[in-house]
């Protein structure tokens, strides 16, 4: 939210003092000068002193002005807010094989030979087919990676057929019947040399999705889902929640963008049909600002209205939106969600409206 305004009115303004930074580094070019010519005037020292701790601070300065715009620079070819520095480094859990590869380039754009090798690496235990691992999710777990300095990083399951996630059910596991594990949005995780408690909680303040502590069998798991969090014991994998579309969701393609014309929006955990999505994509917020139009992609969608009917599963329901460069007031402020709403009659379950993560526009 923007900050709250100041008192109003004229102030005085104020006396610049010398900063700490500023003095030592005088200080310390007046130590160098007098070390360098013990015979000259305290006087001369001084005048010197300023100067080369002068010139040292401008040299200092230019230095940050250029690591800041190098930050800003890279920030801006950074499309998620939550992501590493384009590197993934994996052993696996059940066979002998590690990962390491750098999925991302400097420019920003994604490897694909990369991209294919994390899929492989994810691939269903039980049958070895594999999907495209989310974006979202690689760039997740790099940044978890990076941050908590968590190697070795041990996958434990990531893709699963919904073939191999049924059959670990019947066996007696504890399995979600729409995990998002079947959707490539979910890895467990194992970190030996890490605290996984407070790297749990460390990780709920930071609100990344959802994230599960398993004590007992010493892993995490991570999710691109809606932040929520859970222990073992009140994981409620059991109770089927995500039936009747209760856990719908959507998410776009990236977080950061320079337009929303374009932008990619996908509709997770699906789990009952028919569904009719309301082809006008809204920002959150009071006004409900109008963004642009959804064209549906890889569902056959049937146009009914302003809605878009689909009555048949489809293996993603991802849309495309349509639009202009009309920006919210005050969305450079901050950041909004996407409103996606659905229309009646709803099925089961289903929502009235779902946001989108958090997207930014540059």
């Amino acid at each position: 939210m923007p900050s709250s305004s100041k008192s109003a009115g004229v102030r005085s303004k104020p006396i610049r003092k010398t900063s700490p930074r500023t003095s030592a580094v005088i200080l310390s070019g007046f130590a160098a000068s007098r070390r360098s010519c013990p015979n000259r005037s305290f006087a001369a020292l001084g005048v010197g002193a300023l100067l080369l701790g002068l010139a040292t601070l401008r040299a200092g300065t230019g230095l940050a002005r250029e690591a800041s715009a190098e930050t800003s620079r890279t920030t801006a070819q950074v499309r998620f807010f939550f992501a590493g520095n384009g590197r993934l480094q994996l052993r696996h859990g059940h066979f002998e094989e590690t990962l390491d590869v750098r999925y991302r380039q400097p420019n920003g754009a994604y490897d694909e030979e990369a991209l294919q090798r994390i899929a492989h690496f994810f691939r269903s235990r039980g049958d070895g087919r594999s999907e495209a691992v989310s974006l979202r999710l690689v760039e997740l777990l790099a940044y978890i990676q990076e941050r908590y300095r968590a190697r070795p990083m041990i996958l434990l399951s990531g893709y699963r057929s919904p073939e191999f996630n049924s059959a670990l059910g019947a066996q007696g596991q504890a399995v979600a019947f729409a995990s998002l594990h079947t959707q490539a949005l979910a890895a467990d995780i194992a970190l030996p040399q890490l605290d996984l408690q407070k790297l749990w909680l460390r990780l709920r303040e930071e609100r990344v999705g959802g994230v599960g502590f398993y004590r007992r069998q010493r892993f995490l798991h991570i999710d691109v889902g809606p932040p929520r969090f859970w222990e073992e014991a009140t994981s409620r994998v059991g109770e089927n929640l995500s039936a009747g579309n209760a856990r719908i969701f959507a998410r776009t393609d990236f977080d950061r963008y320079d337009t929303l014309s374009g932008a990619r929006i996908r509709l997770h955990s699906v789990t009952a049909l028919p569904l009719r999505v309301h082809a006008i994509v809204r920002a959150e917020g009071e006004d409900q600002a109008v963004l642009g139009r959804l064209r549906p992609l890889s569902v056959p969608a049937l146009a009914d209205g302003d809605c878009w009917l689909i009555r048949e599963p489809a293996a993603a329901y991802e849309f495309e939106i349509q639009a202009d460069d009309h920006r919210p007031q005050g969305w450079q402020r901050r950041r909004l969600a996407l409103e996606i709403t659905f229309c009646p009659p709803l099925v089961e379950r289903t929502p009235g409206m779902v946001r989108t993560n958090l997207v930014e526009l540059r």
